[in-house]
């Protein structure tokens, strides 16, 4: 297949909530300067909000709360491993960002009294702020469309492109052709999500994900491999949701008064979603199966909660609850714990990045979940998308050119072909990533400990054989999916790696070691990071301390 060739100034790779406004905003700004789009999936119903959303987590509202009290807040959330300054710039610019949303026709609900609706989701502070668009992807991706920006559907990255220490572009696959793509740029911007398709979750079913399905780690492993860092990535993030449909629904019912209960009726918790770690307790002491309860609402209430989660949520849940004959006002709704998911939206894990969305590496910025603001939720897609294109267009207006490594393309083309050859392959693509994460699951979620974590890393060095020795392709569809069982495995490495150097539990079941179950502030509070080796092409770890507000100290080297 021939290899096909583009160029463009700034390259953002992942067309959901971080992709739409970092273009948007790059845009705004410079014009004349040339943007194109990346996109795994079909970009109008793309990334983690395919459709429209319910609210904005973090906002702070003038007169009712402030970055400072938000800076508590996600603290106490963390444990303390957070850098204040990201944070910071995120709780800053939510008003700002809010009201430009509106200005857009995004509707905010408001009372009677002419203020916004707050709800209680964070320990400290009314951050989260009731929305009410259904459409809101489509809105953002309009703007994408309107401002010309190219977009190219249905090309994940598989590698990051260096002219020495600088960013020089991308090569792509198509992943229903297999065709590769190798695109000039003076800086990339990562937007691709976190890693949603880690183990398997409890239905079995593959692509029955809480994330966006499409989101397999490819923005960590191409970061990784371009020379940035990762952080939290022991940071295994375990959700309580809808049996069987992993959706949405704590901060949508709890907050508007609907009840978590544990199957002696006892409430563990109503009013605000700050009892997760007390619903994995109760999960794993036996008192499951957890259900939330809104039958004592009022009318009203339940009313606006289904139009919610059948609107601006995920419409298919309407279908679910009337097939599995489910009446909010009848019956309770059915929790489970789900799959593992690496995250810097609703988790901590991702390319450790300063206040300017930037990576370390030269040209490359990183935002949304591929980017660790912890648990940054949409307001951080949205905020380090513009923060992301802010700083990279001035990085490309002081930059020359670049050029591009032809004897890297030709490694990545000839990784392709290899992989496309078919004599002596049997093992089926949907069994192996089956196997890969069934695996991830036995041997990487809490409770960890030593020997767990190596019986992982033995396995690791058996798929990556297989991968490359024994799985049979067909089409460019397959081809794909051998990239992303590729991401997943190494992304198992890298979260091993780094629960095995964090030597102690943190952030309860999200990284509890049997093997050193107290939490010592002493020695790990701080970051674990995972990097390449580049001599020996492997993956090593090194830790860093928390930056925080009043620190003379820079999360990269200038």
């Amino acid at each position: 297949m021939n290899i096909r060739r583009m160029e463009t100034d700034i390259l953002i790779i992942g067309g959901g909530s971080a992709g739409c406004m970092a273009a948007i905003r790059a845009n705004e700004l410079s014009p004349q300067t040339e943007i194109s789009i990346w996109e795994k999936g079909d970009f109008k119903y793309s990334g983690s909000i395919a459709r429209g959303m319910d609210a904005l987590n973090i906002v702070c509202l003038p007169n009712l709360t402030d970055p400072d009290l938000y800076l508590e807040a996600i603290n106490i959330s963390c444990k303390g491993v957070v850098d204040a300054k990201p944070s910071y710039v995120m709780a800053e610019r939510s008003y700002a960002l809010l009201k430009k949303l509106e200005r857009w026709g995004i509707r905010f609900i408001k009372g009677k009294d002419g203020n916004y609706r707050t709800l209680q989701y964070h320990v400290k502070g009314r951050f989260q702020t009731a929305m009410d668009e259904p459409d809101l992807k489509l809105i953002l991706a309009g703007k994408v469309v309107d401002a010309g920006i190219n977009i190219v559907n249905r090309v994940m990255s598989i590698g990051i492109l260096k002219d020495n220490d600088r960013i020089a572009g991308s090569v792509g696959l198509n992943t229903r052709t297999g065709e590769l793509i190798v695109c000039k740029a003076k800086s990339v911007l990562l937007c691709s999500g976190g890693q949603a398709r880690f183990n398997l979750p409890n239905s079995g079913y593959l692509y029955g994900t809480f994330d966006y399905p499409g989101n397999s780690g490819d923005g960590y492993i191409t970061g990784l491999d371009a020379g940035a860092k990762l952080t939290g990535m022991e940071y295994c993030s375990v959700a309580n949701l809808i049996k069987d449909a992993s959706m949405p629904l704590l901060a949508i019912t709890v907050t508007r008064g609907g009840r978590v209960m544990d199957c002696f009726e006892n409430v563990i918790m109503e009013g605000a979603v700050t009892g997760v770690s007390e619903m994995n307790r109760a999960a794993n002491e036996g008192r499951g199966p957890l259900r939330i309860r809104l039958k004592h609402l009022p009318e009203e209430t339940i009313q606006e909660i289904e139009n919610i989660l059948f609107t601006c949520e995920r419409p298919v849940q309407e279908r679910f609850f009337k097939n599995r004959h489910i009446d909010f006002r009848e019956h309770d709704i059915e929790l489970w714990p789900t799959e593992v998911q690496l995250c810097g939206g609703h988790g901590m894990s991702g390319i450790r990045v300063d206040e300017r969305a930037w990576t370390g590496v030269p040209g490359l910025y990183a935002a949304g979940d591929v980017a660790c603001v912890p648990k940054q939720h949409l307001s951080g897609a949205f905020v380090f998308g513009e923060v992301a294109a802010e700083n990279a267009l001035a990085y490309v207006q002081s930059c020359d050119d670049v050029a591009l490594d032809e004897d890297a393309i030709n490694a990545f083309e000839a990784k392709r072909d290899a992989r496309l050859e078919t004599s002596d392959k049997n093992i089926d693509i949907k069994e192996f990533e089956y196997k890969v994460r069934r695996l991830i699951g036995d041997y990487l979620p809490s409770p960890k400990n030593e020997y767990k974590l190596n019986r992982w890393f033995e396995w690791s060095d058996v798929f990556k054989e297989e991968l490359e020795n024994d799985i049979k392709i067909t089409d460019g569809h397959d081809l794909a999916r051998l990239y992303e069982a590729e991401h997943i495995i190494r992304c198992a490495d890298c979260s091993a790696a780094a629960a095995m150097t964090r030597e102690e539990s943190r952030w309860g079941d999200a990284h509890f070691r049997s093997d050193f179950p107290e939490t010592d502030d002493e020695r790990w509070l701080k970051h674990v990071l995972v990097h390449m080796d580049g001599r020996h092409q492997k993956v090593v770890t090194s830790t860093a301390p928390v930056i925080g507000m009043d620190d003379k100290e820079e999360i990269h080297e200038n």
